[in-house]
């Protein structure tokens, strides 16, 4: 057996173990990393850790621990009651308004896990109380998620863009946020109106009354393991009076540091164009030394194991580009002879593997071994790459991955097997469509 078809059925049988076994992909990873590299190749280790994403591991752990603890001092919480408390006397808003405060929650650097962990508690919760359909509200959260996913300071957004520059292929990091958002924002759309949104726009106000509680017991241990952050409980919340609502919506020091922090974060980032992990990792330390005791929890709320899981499948990538596997796979593909359906085929495959697998780690395997073909320039790089990712994320819905698991363990309890058999149905049109419609709009009119 060669060694490229050797390291290629490793990575798939990592992809199989981590679905069916609690065994996080990066370390089955750095152990094939290990077999592939040293024992089979007899590469040194200062070869292997060449390829090492340092500049990534950085950003993942700046990232999540900035959010660590903008969550911890009750600033997310502050965020989402503002939001919440928009959609009063307005049903219609509220599907739109758990839509943008996920958006904004991880185009700032949080995790899509992390998102939906916050919100979809507090979606479900409002999908009863109000009458509206359980899966529109679900999926708007995790679209509303996906949407913001790729900004140029979020965990996709930065694998992305790193994985595209260093291959030495044009990148526009601001067309990539916005196809992702647009996208994901019509498919928010369609399913508004396909979930019955009509009809919620025809339902009377809201009425006053308690919200619900955002992060009800259990919502931590059910994203534990994952890489998402856990949702930390909150106070009871109120409508009450003018002044019982400027009282609960009062910004603390910390939480007023803490969106300047945030704030100057995408400055740095966007304006300025500063490293996004050097920035963040400065500006949570800032946060840290005025509140030390924060500091300790934040580090504990670190997504460690999404960290391990991408420097370890992109270690191993790396090993394979040295053992000749990305252009012997790189080869067939542009044997074909056909850059559309080459890039058709790429979006299927991120899309199918997705729904079972993590996206965040299919990003780092997938997408170089677009690169090749792309090199060659008969095709647009920065249209195939979104369709790619876009392909790969939207499928998360998909009540195998952990946002639609995080949807169907907080649907109602009469529900929640009429849930799931939806959220199956709706992901498997959506891997089949989403990369169709993906290809036709970001790649058919690249051809060169």
């Amino acid at each position: 057996m060669s060694i490229e078809i050797l390291s290629i059925l490793l990575l798939i049988a990592m992809f199989v173990i981590a679905t069916i076994q609690p065994i996080n992909m990066g370390a089955l990873a750095f152990g094939c990393t290990f077999l592939l590299g040293s024992l089979i190749i007899g590469m040194k280790a200062n070869d292997i850790f060449a390829g090492f994403p340092s500049d990534l591991f950085l950003t993942l752990v700046a990232v999540t621990y900035l959010f660590a603890i903008a969550q911890i001092n009750g600033t997310i919480d502050w965020l989402v009651e503002c939001a919440v408390r928009l959609v009063r006397g307005h049903v219609a808003w509220i599907p739109w308004v758990m839509f943008v405060v996920a958006a904004v929650i991880t185009g700032f650097g949080a995790l899509g896990p992390a998102a939906v962990a916050i919100l979809a508690p507090v979606a479900l919760s409002f999908a009863v109380q109000y009458r509206i359909h359980p899966v529109m509200m679900g999926l708007m959260v995790i679209h509303g998620a996906q949407a913001g996913g790729f900004s140029p300071i979020s965990v996709y957004g930065g694998i992305t863009n790193q994985i595209v520059a260093k291959a030495g292929l044009p990148f526009a990091p601001t067309s990539l946020f916005l196809s992702s958002f647009f996208f994901n924002l019509a498919i928010a759309a369609l399913v508004f109106f396909v979930f019955g949104g009509a009809r919620v726009m025809k339902q009377k106000s809201a009425a006053s009354g308690p919200l619900p509680e955002l992060h009800p017991e259990g919502v931590s241990a059910s994203i534990r393991g994952h890489g998402g952050t856990p949702a930390r409980p909150i106070r009871e919340h109120t409508y009450g009076t003018a002044a019982d609502t400027a009282a609960t919506l009062r910004l603390t020091t910390e939480q007023m540091t803490t969106l300047l922090g945030l704030t100057a974060l995408g400055i740095g980032a966007l304006v300025f164009k500063f490293n996004v992990g050097l920035v963040a990792i400065t500006v949570a330390v800032a946060l840290a030394l005025l509140s030390p005791k924060t500091q300790k929890a934040a580090i504990d709320k670190v997504s460690w194991s999404t960290v391990l899981l991408i420097a370890g499948i992109i270690t191993y990538v790396g090993v394979m580009e040295k053992a000749g596997t990305v252009d012997y796979v790189a080869n067939g593909i542009s044997s074909l002879g056909m850059p559309l359906l080459v890039a058709l085929l790429l979006c299927f495959t991120g899309a199918i593997v997705s729904a079972f697998a993590s996206s965040t780690a299919l990003l780092g395997a997938i997408i170089p071994l677009a690169v090749p073909f792309l090199l060659q320039g008969h095709i647009s790089a920065i249209g195939v790459v979104a369709a790619i990712a876009i392909s790969t994320t939207i499928v998360d819905t998909s009540p195998f991955s952990t946002n639609g698991a995080l949807v169907v363990a907080n649907a109602p309890d009469d529900k929640r097997e009429h849930v799931l058999r939806q959220l199956l149905v709706y992901s498997m049109l959506i891997a089949i469509i989403g990369p169709v419609v993906a290809w036709l709009v970001f790649v058919v009119p690249g051809l060169v």
